[in-house]
Parts: C-alpha cells; structure tokens; sequence
C-alpha cells in the first residue's frame, strides 16, 4: 500500500511542476512580457541617449523597442524552420 501511495506523490510532483512549466512556456511567450521589455529597452535607451547628449533621444529610442518586437514575430518562424530542417540527434 505504501508504494501506491508514493506513487500518487510522484504524480502529484510531477503534475505540479508541468503546471509551473507550463505557465512558465505562457509567461515567455506572452505579449505582455514583450511588451515590457519593449519599455524597459525604450526608457534605458531613451536614458543612455539623453545622457551623452543625442538629438531627440526619446524619439531615437523608439528604434529599437521597434526592433525587439519585430525580432519576437520573427523568432518563431525561423525556430519552426529550423526544427523542421534540423537533423535529428535521436
């Protein structure tokens, strides 16, 4: 009776860190996480740019907020591509 009931333990565990990883996999691949790395890379950016004295920084910046976002509709396209193409290491 005990290894059943260790058994339903290791389920448990293993139930339990799926659900994690799967909202971990959410989380990575949320717009709201691309959003705030765009604002962060947009406000450090802006900073750095006022600070060594840039013409219109905070317009500047915006470069490469734009590029961040761009790059993470692009990401997935080629991580399909290249899954699909890759050789198997099975």
């Amino acid at each position: 009776m005990s290894s059943l009931e260790e058994l339903g333990q290791r389920i448990s565990t293993i139930e339990g860190r799926n659900k994690k990883v799967e909202k971990d996999k959410a989380w990575e691949t949320s717009w709201t996480r691309k959003f705030v790395i765009a604002l962060f890379t947009y406000l450090a950016v802006g900073f750095y740019m006022n600070s060594i004295n840039i013409d219109r920084p905070w317009l500047n910046a915006i470069i490469p907020s734009i590029a961040f976002l761009l790059s993470t509709l692009t990401l997935p396209f080629i991580k399909k591509t290249w899954i699909k193409y890759s050789p198997s290491k099975e």
